[in-house]
């Protein structure tokens, strides 16, 4: 039996994904014998001269700008980054000037890896604006690629901290719930059936919790066992614990019970900019060229520090 061309190609050739062989596969870029292959599933039985004519990459018209970035490592194949609230990860929607690619682009120069496209060199994963936190980005595609594996097999260990309202009657657990786009928001992502939408997992665990008269604040843990878009908001709103700051998860929440000084943080700090009360607190990963375990841990954000401190002194 003979072996299919991708797989063939990706495992011969470093720096291809399975991906980007499938993708030159389906528009002709790949010729055996001087006949074009566009089947991903054709199986090559004998010896032959396989030719691959890479396409022209496309130009950018991304601006590098000089931003402040909050470096925690950095060597000649990948960095690891703490990324501000308020911050976009990569251009779009009429923002393509102040992300972390333009910062990116000005820091890396040229050393930035190409497998996101024009748009996203380095981005191997992404946090949402107004969440905070820890991101590994990589410089060449090898790197990207070895680490978009980890991802995909579920090899990186992401914990995040997050403030929510209300709690849980459990110390911890996990939430296995699909994930699939909203057909009424297209914005928006829903638990739905095991049959529909992709598998998602949140291990959560409560860290400290805040009782008032008729309202909690709640400290928790989430470790990501998958990376699913809005996953630890989704999960756990879906729960009954929402993220204090987000708006499209959110539940009717009366703030007036809580004390005057409280109250004001919570609003100042993450309502009014609409800053989610979610940080991606520590990143664990194989480094695919030094071959050991890297694992990065930042402290909580101000904003966090603050309330919880005020919270404490009621």
């Amino acid at each position: 039996m003979g072996k299919r061309i991708d797989k063939v190609l990706s495992e011969k050739i470093d720096g291809f994904s399975r991906n980007k062989v499938q993708a030159l596969i389906t528009n002709g870029n790949i010729t055996l014998e001087n006949i074009i292959i566009k089947d991903q599933s054709f199986l090559i039985k004998k010896e032959g001269t396989l030719l691959i004519k890479l396409p022209k990459p496309r130009s950018s018209n991304l601006i590098p700008k000089k931003i402040n970035l909050d470096i925690f490592y950095e060597d000649e194949h990948l960095l690891v980054l703490n990324k501000r609230a308020g911050m976009v990860v990569h251009p779009g929607a009429g923002n393509y000037q102040d992300t972390l690619v333009n910062g990116l682009l000005y820091h890396c120069k040229e050393s930035l890896s190409g497998i996101g496209g024009v748009m996203r060199p380095g981005i191997v994963h992404r946090i949402d604006k107004m969440t905070s936190g820890l991101l590994v980005i990589a410089k060449n595609d090898k790197t990207h690629n070895e680490l978009s594996e980890q991802f995909k097999n579920r090899k990186i260990i992401r914990k995040y901290i997050c403030l929510t309202w209300n709690s849980t009657n459990l110390k911890k657990g996990l939430i296995r719930k699909n994930i699939t786009r909203s057909k009424v928001n297209r914005k928006k992502m829903v638990v739905c059936e095991e049959n529909l939408g992709r598998v998602a997992i949140t291990e959560y665990q409560s860290l400290k919790t805040f009782d008032f008269k008729k309202i909690t604040i709640s400290l928790y843990e989430c470790k990501l066992h998958t990376g699913r878009t809005h996953q630890i908001r989704v999960h756990l709103s879906h729960i009954g614990v929402p993220i204090i700051g987000d708006f499209v998860y959110k539940k009717n929440i009366n703030k007036d019970y809580l004390p005057i000084k409280i109250k004001e943080n919570v609003e100042n700090n993450f309502i009014i900019p609409k800053r989610q009360a979610l940080h991606a607190k520590s990143i664990g990963f194989f480094h695919p060229y030094e071959k050991k375990d890297m694992f990065f841990e930042s402290e909580e954000p101000k904003e966090f520090r603050d309330l919880i401190s005020l919270i404490k002194e009621k």
